[in-house]
């Protein structure tokens, strides 16, 4: 039996959260995924079979909230950004929550106006060795309301485990993300580090395993992402492949194999095993199936795309990329962004900028009048609570005369 949270009712939702509920209870195994369609008439949503708060999100929820509500008389602190959406993260603000750093690492608040009796929770993406040793040196513990994903911990787990066995730690990552920037630390506890952004990167370091490029090669395109003391001649001949868990899964494996057979080349099949670790389970099923649903749902078809989530979203904005080869595709943080059927504000993932776009839904789907019916393909991040889907479905089926009532579009579902 799946465990469940006890999340706070406001991040609940009349359509989205009673579609996931009877997804579940149809498919308890997880193998359909298939849309589901909620079809008000003139405009229809498919909606991903897998989407919104996983285990890890709604595990770091559920303990943030605790220590709000075991907490009433103590200064509540958290490290960072619980998770990376502003709505989760604002609400916090409201209770009272301080936060320490940005995201970034940069200090918002100093580290020693903290006392031994404040309560300091650390983010789902967990937190460097450095912090923790600087806030232990305060008397601050950090044990009571550890937020850390336990799919980044079984990553940190594994990297020591490969560390000790002399591989060489390969992080498939944002070199400045948060959780890459805490595996980062946790690993390189045990073993030398390198950090692969891409494809791209990891074709460069496959050239100097084989020999093809030096050290010289390896320090330029490498410039900031490998630990102190790090000897390409040395520590590239036994490594082992992990990942910021919010990447693509398809390309950490693509990366992986490219790099086993760079392995496989230099020093031939028989050797494979003692070259390169096998680190496939450590790879976040979560963000698997949320990739896996949104090719699903890519695959059935829609006019235009809409995806929700933080700005800040690794997981979400690779859900974005997958969209955006296929169809239309428009990025927003909530409803707000939605300003009228003709205009949309959204990120940009190439330029990273916030922009709007005219004419993004009747004229993109070739519509010009409300002449439908017209399919919007909607998912979400990791990060994003189902009441924000909820609030733009709902502004979009505002926009659209004669549509079906909500009790009725849900009826195949509410039963369940």
């Amino acid at each position: 039996m799946p465990r469940t949270f006890e999340l706070p009712h406001f991040y609940h939702s009349p359509i989205i959260s009673v579609v996931k509920h009877a997804r579940r209870e149809i498919d308890a195994r997880k193998r359909d995924l298939s849309p589901t369609l909620l079809d008000f008439g003139p405009v229809r949503f498919k909606i991903a079979r897998h989407f919104g708060f996983c285990y890890g999100v709604e595990n770091a929820i559920e303990i943030a909230y605790r220590a709000l509500a075991e907490n009433p008389d103590k200064r509540i602190f958290l490290l960072s950004e619980i998770i990376h959406n502003p709505h989760v993260n604002e609400n916090l603000r409201e209770r009272g929550v301080r936060f320490l750093m940005d995201t970034a690492g940069a200090s918002l608040l100093p580290f020693d106006i903290l006392m031994p009796d404040d309560v300091v929770i650390v983010p789902a993406f967990g937190t460097t060795l450095e912090v923790e040793q600087s806030l232990k040196e305060r008397g601050v513990t950090l044990t009571a309301y550890n937020t850390t994903c336990p799919f980044v911990e079984k990553v940190w787990r594994r990297s020591e485990e490969i560390g000790k066995q002399d591989y060489t730690v390969v992080i498939h990552g944002k070199r400045y993300h948060e959780e890459t920037r805490a595996t980062f630390s946790h690993a390189q506890a045990s073993a030398p580090v390198v950090v692969v952004r891409d494809l791209a990167e990891a074709q460069a370091l496959a050239k100097v395993i084989s020999g093809e490029e030096g050290t010289a090669f390896f320090f330029e395109k490498f410039a900031d992402r490998f630990s102190p003391g790090f000897d390409p001649t040395v520590h590239l001949k036994r490594i082992g492949v992990v990942n910021q868990t919010t990447m693509l899964a398809t390309e950490t494996e693509a990366i992986a194999d490219l790099l086993r057979e760079a392995v496989k080349k230099t020093y031939g099949s028989a050797e494979v095993s003692t070259h390169f670790a096998d680190t496939k389970d450590t790879l976040c099923y979560a963000t698997k199936e949320n990739q896996d649903a949104t090719l699903a749902l890519i695959a059935d078809g829609g006019n235009v795309a809409v995806v929700v989530g933080g700005y800040n979203s690794s997981n979400t904005s690779h859900l974005v990329e997958l969209c955006q080869q296929h169809l239309p595709t428009y990025f927003v943080r909530n409803a707000d962004e939605l300003l009228s059927p003709k205009q949309i504000r959204h990120l940009d993932l190439e330029t990273k900028t916030v922009q709007i776009t005219e004419s993004w839904l009747f004229e993109t789907v070739k519509v010009p009048k409300l002449e439908t019916p017209i399919d919007i393909v909607l998912t979400a991040g990791a990060s994003c609570p189902d009441v924000l889907l909820d609030e733009v479905l709902q502004k979009i089926v505002g926009w659209f005369p004669g549509t079906r009532p909500v009790e009725e579009v849900l009826a195949p579902y509410s039963t369940l």
